[in-house]
């Protein structure tokens, strides 16, 4: 069994998920799962069982306690996503184990399904913008300390922590004004509209989507909140999109307001600031002109 773990933590592993589901796993063969830009992904074979196991070191065990308790709050709404089946750590490294789900990609009719049922879990709602705990967006610290208003939602707990990380990273210089310029008349991006706290995904592209081979919608990798549902929606749009049936789905269920299209560059601009923060100057560009058309409309 080739992996980069000794025997004796995968037994541990084997031993927690057979303490969590009543039933006595063995491991039979371990393989390397695609994707795992932030933590190593594997999936553990034992007789006609499978389970779909993330590691990262220690000090990677609290994003990974935020993931299950996105995935478990994402369990109350209308997508399916993995059942996560326990989570752990040693003095070495720290796991989560989820159900494996066999995923291939969508046809017209699952990105349909997909549309709908976002919609619908867009539809559970909370009092406040934010949640419980803070998670992550891909590696960056993410914040969610509740809000009544969401402009101060987005100012605060999004694109200003962005802004300021950037600074730290060393792109004040081509930031910093402009940015700070934006921060203070976000309210102009709402005139007549009020967004109410749905639960979303929060880190909804392309890359977190799979299908079930019977065709229904997979949705995974959260960072969940509760916010504008728009964010979701312009982040399918961001890196490739979702295509037509997905959009047309959605909206029959739930039309978008007036205005969308400019919130969706606004929405759009924290995960660029991110991808900036993670990868570098490469995204430095579209964020100053992001910001710049942004400006100019309000």
């Amino acid at each position: 069994m080739h992996t980069p773990l000794p025997t004796v933590a995968w037994e541990a592993i084997a031993g927690q998920i057979a303490e969590h589901t009543g039933t006595r796993f063995r491991i039979e063969r371990v393989e390397p799962a695609s994707g795992g830009c932030v933590s190593q992904s594997w999936v553990l074979y034992g007789g006609e069982r499978r389970f779909f196991v993330k590691l990262a070191s220690t000090a990677g065990l609290d994003m990974l306690e935020a993931e299950i308790a996105g995935l478990s709050e994402l369990l109350q709404g209308a997508v399916r996503v993995p059942e996560p089946i326990c989570i752990g750590s040693d003095a070495d490294r720290a796991w989560l184990v989820l159900e494996y789900l066999r995923l291939r990609a969508g046809r017209a009719s699952g990105w349909r399904q997909l549309g709908a049922a976002l919609a619908a879990q867009h539809r559970r709602l909370a009092p406040q913008f934010g949640w419980r705990r803070d998670n992550t967006i891909g590696a960056t610290a993410q914040a969610n300390a509740w809000s009544a208003d969401w402009p101060t939602f987005l100012r605060d707990r999004r694109l200003g922590s962005q802004l300021q990380l950037a600074e730290r990273n060393g792109f004040g210089r081509d930031l910093s004004g402009r940015g700070g310029q934006l921060l203070d008349c976000l309210g102009a991006f709402f005139p007549g509209y009020s967004p109410r706290p749905s639960l979303l995904h929060g880190d909804l592209w392309c890359g977190n989507v799979g299908f079930l081979y019977g065709g229904e919608p997979v949705i995974f990798d959260p960072a969940v909140y509760y916010g504008d549902r728009e964010a979701d929606i312009a982040m399918t749009e961001l890196f490739g999109g979702f295509g037509t049936d997905f959009y047309t789905a959605y909206a029959a269920a739930w039309p978008l307001e007036a205005g969308y299209p400019v919130r969706r560059r606004l929405y759009n601009l924290y995960h660029l600031l991110n991808h900036l923060n993670l990868f570098g100057a490469g995204y430095l560009g579209e964020c100053c002109s992001t910001i710049d058309w942004l400006l100019a409309r309000s």
